[in-house]
């Protein structure tokens, strides 16, 4: 059994004649943001689906804290989860939101509250969230993610619609959650947020790990992380279509 926070063995997974994983392989520990890059379709978001249990894989593991998301009790407790700021009842406050995944867990109201404060909600919590900002719901999943206070996080493009100052708060938030010893899994396309929130980057292409490596090491040997990015990427990309 694994003592990572989040362990990936040789996962594979096609959709029909499409192969999404190719033998997907990596460990994140406990106190360490690494970050998850790569072209479109190399196998991100099907990776984080399969850790969370809402892809199977065909073959190969994932593992949070040695076990998998099927086996967890009041799972929330033990990894939370940003994939898709948009998937919420648009008729419902972001209060009441939380307050039915809270409940789902065996969490009350306090909890609730706690969090809304935390991503600074507080003022719209009772709002319908259907009215939110791209950047308000960013904001709206982030408070779901935390709510069972786990040691585990994944986060698929948290930075997406968020103004300035968003940034900033999310950059820190991260920080924050990892010198806290709970293990964040960061996919995103902005090489620069990577370079300034993870530790440690794991490059994918066509459903493999390509490389990983710590972010310091990258940036000794080129000058910023998207550069070291693309030299390492530049044979794993199909380009299809016109460029526009």
């Amino acid at each position: 059994m694994s003592d990572a926070a989040i362990a990936v063995a040789g996962l594979h997974k096609r959709f029909g004649a499409t192969v999404a994983l190719d033998g997907m392989s990596f460990d994140v520990g406990y106190g360490e943001v690494a970050g998850l890059a790569g072209p479109n379709g190399a196998g991100k978001s099907t990776t984080m689906r399969v850790i969370l249990g809402l892809d199977a894989a065909d073959t190969g593991t994932a593992l949070v804290g040695g076990r998998r998301y099927r086996e967890l009790r009041r799972p929330l407790t033990h990894v939370g989860a940003l994939l898709d700021a948009a998937a919420l009842q648009p008729g419902r406050s972001a209060y009441h939101h939380l307050l039915w995944i809270a409940r789902s867990q065996g969490l009350g109201r306090a909890r609730v509250a706690e969090v809304v404060e935390k991503v600074g909600l507080g003022p719209v919590a009772r709002r319908k969230a259907g009215g939110f900002s791209l950047g308000m719901r960013q904001r709206l999943g982030i408070a779901a993610a935390l709510l069972g206070d786990p040691r585990v996080l994944l986060l698929d493009e948290p930075f997406n619609g968020l103004d300035p100052e968003g940034v900033i708060w999310m950059r820190t938030l991260i920080r924050s959650l990892a010198q806290q010893g709970r293990a964040v899994l960061l996919s995103s396309h902005l090489l620069n947020e990577l370079q300034d929130t993870a530790s440690r980057l794991i490059v994918v292409g066509r459903g493999r790990v390509i490389a990983d490596a710590p972010v310091d090491e990258l940036l000794a040997t080129s000058p910023t992380l998207e550069a070291a990015y693309v030299a390492l990427s530049r044979d794993h990309v199909d380009y299809r279509g016109a460029a526009g």
